[in-house]
């Protein structure tokens, strides 16, 4: 099989280096990638969000399957010129991809499936704004209506700042704040049948002890030694069935990759948003956890043959992720750097998801962008997993570097987070 997989990212990268591990896989190609993705995959350019240069693209190397990583070129509507050219690609249409592009689209569905969810309001004015911040109270959660690269949500107890972050943004969704701990939980669908992955939780606060800024994401882990028995059937009845479902009754399938971001409040569990595809750092530690050859898993959900596959095979081993990320991120990251210690991290254990990184011109590696790598390991537990993690990431350096310390640490202890 000949696979192409678009974007530039540690997420990018984590999906190479599982197809790179398929037998199935005779070539591997990734369009733009970055220096990491280098080593395991053949690069092309391409923009990203060209349907037609994507098709081309694929076209022309003869790819059996596209992989969609990243959420703009799925909003663009990316995989409808794939498809119409007769090549499998994993990843949902446009339509059904609202499902991340728009909050509101997302709240829309999940009223219409039975799905639990926050209250909200949708907000176009300051007016609108105000008056929904004062229904819910403190603390305040306004989230951008479209894509933001995830970070387009504020929750804060300032209501000056949350008004401000409204008046930012064209339309926002301001809704009650959820409590409890959060658990990401992917899923595979062809449109019809879903096939949960495992739990993973990210943390998404720049700085130790969840302050600071959001930010894309600056850790995550595998498993979830917290979560109560039976949560994954639970989210399959009542979040991720219903929702696939109702978006095959409205006409717009969604096949590829739901991601449904979860609460579990003192009310029940509860939908904080949906993604159209893999998370990142989430990925990171799911696709280590991995055992089932990952391409033919991606195909059946591309060609809707999901329902005949054997039952995915899981590693018992815990998996941890750190995220390195550039002096400035998220604010105004610094980038142009030449990073140090890539080989040694691995040699301590730990493999170097490439996400902000660009070959320079002598062949060192270069950080280009927030979140510059994550450093992510395998271990018995999470404890081990976490502490070759963190030994790979005292091996690299570059200007500025910044990375939370406490990523998996409550939950190695066996605490709830």
């Amino acid at each position: 099989m000949k696979v192409l997989v678009i974007g530039t990212g540690a997420r990018e990268h984590a999906l190479c280096r599982s197809l790179s591990q398929d037998p199935a896989v005779s070539e591997l190609h990734c369009a733009p990638g970055n220096a990491g993705i280098a080593r395991v995959a053949a690069l092309h350019p391409v923009d990203q969000l060209d349907g037609a240069a994507v098709t081309a693209l694929a076209r022309e190397l003869g790819a059996d399957l596209v992989v969609v990583g990243p959420e703009a070129p799925l909003v663009a509507g990316v995989a409808e010129p794939l498809r119409a050219a007769g090549i499998p690609v994993f990843g949902p249409g446009k339509e059904a991809a609202q499902l991340e592009g728009s909050k509101a689209f997302a709240k829309d569905v999940m009223a219409a499936a039975g799905v639990p969810t926050a209250r909200s309001y949708v907000c176009t004015t300051p007016e609108e704004a105000a008056a929904a911040l004062d229904a819910f109270g403190a603390p305040y959660v306004v989230k951008d209506d479209g894509l933001a690269a995830g970070k387009g949500v504020v929750v804060t107890e300032d209501r000056a700042a949350a008004l401000e972050h409204a008046a930012a943004c064209e339309r926002v969704v301001i809704e009650e704040y959820l409590d409890g701990p959060e658990v990401s939980l992917f899923a595979i669908t062809d449109g019809t049948t879903v096939l949960p992955l495992v739990p993973a939780q990210d943390f998404k606060r720049a700085l130790d002890g969840d302050r600071g800024p959001n930010t894309g994401g600056m850790g995550a882990y595998s498993p979830l030694p917290w979560a109560p028995e039976g949560l994954v059937a639970e989210v399959l009845e009542s979040v991720l069935q219903p929702t696939v479902d109702e978006l095959r009754h409205r006409g717009t399938p969604f096949s590829g990759l739901l991601y449904a971001g979860l609460a579990l409040t003192s009310r029940g569990t509860r939908v904080i948003e949906f993604n159209a595809r893999f998370g990142d750092p989430e990925t990171q530690v799911v696709l280590a956890r991995l055992r089932t050859p990952l391409a033919g898993v991606l195909l059946a959900a591309a060609d809707g043959t999901l329902g005949e596959l054997e039952p995915l095979r899981w590693s018992e081993e815990a998996a941890v992720t750190v995220v390195m990320a550039s002096e400035g991120y998220p604010a105004s990251p610094r980038t142009g750097d030449p990073i140090e210690g890539l080989d040694a991290a691995e040699a301590d254990g730990a493999s170097v998801l490439h996400a902000g990184t660009r070959s320079g011109p002598a062949g060192e590696v270069l950080t280009a962008g927030g979140r510059v790598l994550s450093v992510t390991a395998v271990g018995a537990d999470l404890a081990e997993a976490r502490a070759k993690a963190y030994a790979g990431v005292a091996e690299i350096s570059f200007k500025g570097a910044q990375h939370r310390t406490d990523i998996a640490a409550a939950a190695a202890g066996q605490q709830l987070p």
